[in-house]
């Protein structure tokens, strides 16, 4: 384990090299017609992870942290609405594996409650209906939503899933990387190895309780089965809180032609996300040789044993948080070495995300498609790295040509359209 002071001193060394960067070289009518409609619109982030620690009397989000979400990045980007994601990694079917997984889940509601209700209730509150998100953001706050990613945390226990209601989430997927107890994750695509070749009963029976309770059923960690079932027992719309196109980067986390169908008559949204390894794998693995060396040599020189990404989700879950956090540390510092360096590949950016909300549009309809970021969870891409530079999404999406009342419907208007009617139906269920 680390000394604490020689994390402080790798912080220290990030913050000072930091230096946000702002769209440059732009014509002047694309970026004022950009910051016009940026100002007016609601803007709308469906998934951002967040780290308990982060959230405490003495560190927490109302300081500009090395997050990618903090409340001075969301002012200096324009980024009004927040779903906080209570996210749990996968792990055992156990009574032990449920019990750490409700404690990890807990701790993340309460970290978000104390920012709205201790920490600064003067910048943020919670919001659970879109009337009260558009109530909030007029009276000069920031909104904050929350969603569960994976439901493992219910373990057997269906009543918790109204326990998760009266805490304020608002849609919840069924899984992760892993299969849970209620349904398949996208993972078993690689080995072609089942749990329940879709939903188990018990899962079924949630996605019944997320209907009759007015939660949002989220597709975008289990597998296509899993979520031709969900669709199939679902009375209401699904969203997909941060997948993107399959046509464009083949990873069993984004949506197939078929599955983008599914959703369009279902009514539902799929929220595109800017992660590099979803949007454009060609660009990820020109660099993956440089990065992963310059990782491997930061995480030496920080007394860490190098881990690939995809076996991190394999770790139990408390040494999966701590590795995160130096994750965290190395790629910043690896992103700033690779702004010094030339004849670098160049890196997934805003425009690889706004491909996908084209292709998106193209196949849905523009009521069906979305912005996410995954920050703080893996993601953030060249001109969208974090939260203060949300802007440079609206001005791609006007170089691009869409309306102002499009922009206003890709930023969050879609996904509030479809937590309304969740809601309506859920008020039928009663």
């Amino acid at each position: 384990m680390l000394h604490k002071s020689l994390i402080l001193g790798c912080l220290l060394v990030i913050c000072s090299c930091k230096n946000i960067s702002k769209p440059e070289n732009e014509t002047p009518d694309y970026m004022e017609k950009a910051k016009a409609i940026h100002n007016r619109i609601l803007t709308l982030d469906t998934h951002c992870d967040i780290n308990v620690k982060h959230f405490t009397d003495s560190i927490n989000y109302t300081q500009d942290l090395n997050t990618q979400v903090t409340l001075p990045k969301l002012k200096a980007g324009g980024l009004d609405v927040v779903w906080f994601s209570v996210y749990t990694g996968q792990d055992s079917l156990t009574d032990k594996g449920y019990q750490m997984a409700l404690d990890n889940a807990m701790a993340k509601f309460n970290a978000i409650h104390k920012l709205v209700e201790d920490l600064a209730p003067d910048q943020i509150a919670l919001a659970t209906t879109s009337e009260e998100a558009r109530h909030i953001l007029n009276s000069g706050k920031k909104v904050a939503m929350i969603g569960v990613e994976n439901a493992y945390p219910i373990g057997l226990d269906i009543t918790r899933v109204e326990t998760f209601y009266n805490l304020g989430a608002r849609y919840m997927s069924l899984a992760h990387n892993g299969h849970s107890q209620l349904a398949d994750s996208n993972t078993g695509e690689k080995d072609g190895v089942w749990l329940h070749h879709g939903l188990s009963d018990l899962g079924k029976a949630v996605i019944k309780e997320m209907n009759r309770l007015g939660i949002m059923i989220d597709v975008s960690h289990p597998s296509k089965e899993a979520m031709r079932q969900m669709i199939q027992l679902s009375k209401a719309p699904l969203i997909a809180s941060h997948s993107s196109a399959r046509a464009l980067c083949d990873h069993s986390r984004n949506l197939d032609d078929e599955q983008l169908e599914w959703m369009k008559n279902n009514g539902g949204v799929v929220q595109t996300v800017a992660f590099a390894g979803y949007l454009n794998s060609e660009k990820v693995n020109a660099r993956s040789d440089i990065e992963i060396q310059l990782g491997k040599e930061i995480m030496d020189s920080l007394g860490v044993k190098w881990i690939d990404k995809e076996a991190i989700s394999t770790l139990p879950n408390t040494e999966r948080e701590v590795y995160y956090e130096y994750w965290d540390i190395m790629t910043t510092l690896v992103r700033k070495k690779l702004e010094k360096m030339k004849a670098v590949p160049p890196a997934v950016n805003v425009s690889d995300l706004v491909d996908h909300i084209d292709y998106l549009v193209e196949k849905m309809g523009i009521k069906h498609v979305g912005i996410s970021s995954d920050f703080d969870g893996g993601g953030g891409i060249e001109g969208w790295y974090d939260a203060s530079e949300t802007l440079n999404v609206t001005l791609e999406l006007v170089k691009r040509g869409y309306t102002e009342d499009e922009i206003a419907m890709l930023w969050g208007g879609n996904l509030l359209r479809v937590l309304d009617e969740v809601q309506a139906i859920a008020k039928t269920l009663h």
